[in-house]
């Protein structure tokens, strides 16, 4: 009860209530967004090209959501933008219930894109302003945890109670958002009755916010690691499942045993290995994980029986728990005051590697084999490592300067 209580201590309320909804949404999406290529073609009339539209055209909407709601929560206030997406996504989720028309279903998935990575990116913009930057790197670990604890459950949840999939998981998708919007804003009121002064640090017009970020090579260089690395991670949850069916005896029952142990291995060693991680600075971190990628791929691509695999999977997942937090660690290091969302919302386009992971490695593995697919994969990831370590050089190079300084000089 002692450490529950110096934690509850060490960290704001809304913090609290975000690792909450993380669990909330991402149990709610298991049931019911995960499912939503069936769910359309059990009930309406689409054919399945329309439905991989559809589908696509949300996750297009998410890659470039990010950017454009962390820039505008710089400039219009992220707890305001938070709630006005918590509401927004609830009426999407009843609006898949009551229209078939192919137009208006692309408009709501387009709109579930857009909303959802709007409270992704925002979400972790006011957890970095609420928190200090020394307990910023377990934050968005907790994060990260708590969103897979939720895909875990989900499923079994939806499976135990019947309605995974089925119009009733959009219904309590609808509730599950409207209630955490209603605790939100009571949140906001009662323990944060005005805009996050860290906010205002510094006041910057969209223009002056985009010259200093398009002019940020540290920027660019850690979004194109950070894409190679998301590559690897997007082969490895679709095309692995194909060079399984392909190359194993009950190949897809292995993929299935492997996600099940990836996620395992995230809620059963997250918390030892975000502490253990913590001793080395964040750079080294990601070397670390790159590697622990590159081991994992490589041992997929030298594995000939299910332990083999099994434990390649692990290794991947360790390098993973060390990744996904640093990335937004370090773009945090980076970022002027005043600018996160624009920031945070940048690091999103690494989520292109969600697109590329798959459609490159399925080219590999058509021509070349799944061998020289996972060691192509491995190599990505350890030129990420070369990536990282030129944008830290280049923001050593160049530190940003407050525009307001600038324009003295």
């Amino acid at each position: 009860m002692n450490k529950f209580a110096a934690y509850w201590r060490a960290h704001h309320p809304i913090v609290h209530l975000i690792m909450l909804g993380a669990v909330l949404i991402s149990l709610t999406n298991s049931m019911s967004v995960v499912f939503l290529p069936i769910y359309l073609i059990s009930f309406s009339e689409l054919d399945p090209v329309m439905v991989g539209t559809i589908v696509g055209l949300g996750a297009l909407t998410a890659t470039f959501g990010g950017f454009i709601g962390g820039t505008l929560s710089d400039f219009i206030g992220r707890q305001r933008l938070l709630v006005i997406s918590l509401l927004v996504l609830c009426f999407v989720f009843l609006g898949f219930l009551y229209f078939n028309n192919p137009i208006f279903l692309c408009i709501l998935n387009i709109f579930r894109g857009l909303f959802s990575s709007f409270f992704n990116i925002i979400s972790k913009a006011i957890m970095a302003d609420l928190t200090p930057e020394e307990r910023r790197f377990r934050v968005f670990s907790n994060r990260y945890l708590a969103g897979n604890i939720g895909f875990s459950i989900g499923p079994i949840l939806g499976t135990i109670f019947g309605f995974a999939g089925n119009s009733i998981a959009f219904i309590f998708s609808a509730v599950i958002y409207f209630i955490y919007f209603l605790f939100m804003i009571l949140t906001i009121k009662f323990s944060m009755s005005k805009e996050n002064p860290k906010e205002k640090e510094e006041s910057f017009s969209p223009i002056q916010a985009w010259q200093v970020f398009r002019k940020d090579k540290a920027l660019l260089l850690f979004i194109l690691g950070s894409v190679l690395l998301t590559t690897v991670h997007g082969e490895m949850s679709v095309t692995l499942s194909q060079y399984l069916e392909g190359s194993m005896t009950d190949g897809i029952k292995l993929f299935g045993y492997l996600m099940s142990i990836n996620g395992i291995t995230v809620i059963t060693t997250q918390v030892f290995m975000t502490r253990w991680a913590e001793r080395f600075g964040l750079f080294q971190r990601i070397i670390m994980g790159s590697l622990l990628f590159a081991v994992g791929e490589i041992g997929f691509a030298f594995s000939h029986h299910n332990g083999a695999f099994i434990l390649s999977m692990i290794i991947f997942t360790l390098g993973e728990i060390l990744i996904i937090p640093s990335e937004y660690a370090q773009i945090d290091e980076i970022t002027p005051k005043g600018m996160r969302g624009m920031y945070y919302g940048a690091q999103g386009f690494s989520e292109i590697g969600n697109f590329i992971g798959p459609w490159f490695g399925g080219v590999l593995l058509v021509s070349h084999g799944g061998k020289v697919m996972f060691l192509t994969m491995a190599l990505f990831s350890l030129v990420s490592i070369a990536f990282y370590g030129w944008g830290r050089k280049q923001n050593k190079k160049a530190p940003y300067i407050p525009i307001s300084i600038k324009m003295q000089l």
